[in-house]
């Protein structure tokens, strides 16, 4: 990346700023999660209805994410971000005056669509503003907020719901955005930013928002649909195939392409995009399936589970600025494996739960893995960034962050159908032993007091129990051993990764 630094009058105001905005952008993916049985209720719809209130959000979100480097260079980096972050403010506070679903929903799609410039020009105007050897501190700052604010997201949420009103997980964003959009102005607004009267790209456009917008769709509905037992799966699917396959061939082809697809040229931005999105989405996958066992098999409440999982931003916080500061010493590869590393252990710590383990346990797992993702998200980044110039992080930062959500689909999706299916295997395996041919199982119905109706439905719940008890410990085995395997992807990247501001720098991805 060349060093083209423009110093704002107060480079910490503008830092707060501008992660103030990546907080507020990331915490609403998640913060609304945990508020959709009390906003179906209030709003007099099912359940399985609210659940649009997430879905419209990603897809609009999935599909505005990879139209951010185009949309920068129509507008300039600056005026978009002011853009996204007032337009986001303004249907944050459209969602909270909704009265109906069909009001709420569409205030949250639009809503989704303004998030999605959002972290990537976050990232862009960090970079801006520090210099080549301290890039890796705005990374750091970046990546700490990427990992915080979806723990905080539904702890918050859950705590506003419960305290004062579901509307209040939206109105929050106002006075956070009505800042953030004033300290950024004010602070970068001397700074040159360039923009271009492109060609749009109608045909590029339409294929995007068909195939993102399906395969968004199938991602969030296929559990419940069944997946492709379902005819409306089974043609959403095809549709968007067909057309993410024609979209990759016509922007390849296209001389004003709406999407930089020939950044793919570049070993850095190939094979570190390829280890950030695979290891976040297994990160993500952790996420899903860990809150969930602990809700509906041990016992614990949303804000608990939530507790429980939280300590694993804890050491990030502290571990960020250092790795930031003195991580151009190091060969990220290097950060990175270890990473893997801690994480792929923690996961295989997991592995070995029991329906025993108690509290401290889980947290102190959490805790430990909060080491490896401090190491994590920096590195990678600063990798897949490291041989592009000024002008393609933008393109860089909203494809990776559009492929990252999308990783995080997938794992959200395939985690809870691995796990239920796992689990069927494993509860048709256990109740094979029930049977009047097992001593062991006899005696355990005798000393109940006898295979009564009440007696056969608990031992199928404790069945049912340690069925997925036992999918969540080979899940965690898989995702151990995922971790370990990208280690072997990190290293076909190619450093040096972070270079003197003095050097001439190469420029790929064409």
């Amino acid at each position: 990346m060349q060093d083209q630094t423009y110093t704002p009058p107060s480079v910490v105001l503008a830092t707060i700023a501008l992660a103030m905005a990546t907080f507020m952008q990331v915490l609403d993916s998640t913060i609304a999660n945990v508020a959709l049985p009390t906003i179906a209720g209030n709003l007099g719809v099912s359940s399985e209805q609210s659940t649009w209130i997430i879905t419209s959000f990603a897809v609009s979100n999935a599909i505005a994410l990879p139209l951010t480097g185009w949309l920068s260079r129509r507008f300039g980096q600056l005026r978009l971000f002011i853009i996204s972050v007032s337009l986001f403010t303004f249907t944050s506070f459209l969602c909270g005056i909704a009265t109906s679903m069909p009001e709420l929903i569409t205030f949250r799609a639009l809503q989704g669509f303004f998030a999605g410039p959002m972290f990537p020009m976050c990232q862009t105007l960090l970079l801006a503003i520090f210099p080549t050897v301290k890039r890796g501190a705005a990374l750091a700052l970046i990546s700490m907020v990427t990992v915080v604010a979806p723990i905080v997201g539904p702890i918050t949420g859950g705590w506003i719901t419960d305290n004062y009103s579901w509307p209040w997980i939206f109105f929050i964003n106002i006075p956070i955005g009505i800042f953030c959009c004033a300290i950024v102005w004010q602070q970068l607004k001397g700074r040159i930013d360039t923009t271009a009267k492109l060609p749009i790209d109608f045909i590029g456009i339409a294929l995007l928002v068909l195939g993102v917008g399906m395969l968004q769709v199938v991602l969030d509905l296929g559990n419940n649909a069944d997946w492709f037992e379902s005819t409306q799966i089974v043609i959403m699917t095809i549709i968007a195939v067909i057309a993410l396959i024609s979209f990759v061939i016509w922007e390849l082809t296209e001389k004003n392409p709406i999407v930089n697809l020939y950044l793919f040229r570049d070993r850095n931005y190939t094979f570190g995009t390829i280890a950030l999105v695979i290891s976040y989405a297994a990160f993500f996958a952790i996420n899903v399936i860990l809150p969930q066992w602990l809700q509906i098999y041990m016992g614990y409440t949303a804000i608990w589970a939530g507790l429980a999982s939280a300590p694993m931003g804890i050491l990030p916080l502290i571990l960020a600025p250092l790795i930031g500061n003195y991580a151009h010493k190091t060969d990220l590869r290097l950060l990175a494996s270890i990473s893997f590393v801690v994480i792929g252990v923690s996961c295989f710590l997991r592995a070995n739960f029991n329906s025993f383990v108690d509290f401290a346990s889980v947290a102190e797992v959490q805790l430990f893995m909060g080491i490896g993702i401090a190491f994590m998200f920096m590195p990678l980044t600063t990798i897949f960034l490291s041989n592009l110039d000024d002008k393609q992080v933008a393109d860089a930062s909203g494809l990776t962050t559009f492929l990252r959500v999308l990783g995080s689909s997938f794992a959200s999706s395939l985690t809870t159908w691995i796990w239920n299916r796992r689990a069927d295997f494993h509860h048709a395996n256990l109740t094979e032993h029930v049977s009047i041919y097992n001593p062991g199982a006899v005696e355990y119905l005798d000393k109940m007091g006898g295979a009564t109706q009440a007696n056969l439905s608990t031992v199928n719940n404790l069945t049912t129990s340690q069925s997925y008890l036992m999918s969540l410990n080979d899940y965690f085995y898989m995702l151990g051993c995922l971790f370990f395997a990208l280690i072997i992807v990190v290293w076909f990247a190619k450093g040096p990764f972070i270079k003197s501001s003095k050097a001439p720098e190469p420029a790929g991805g064409h």
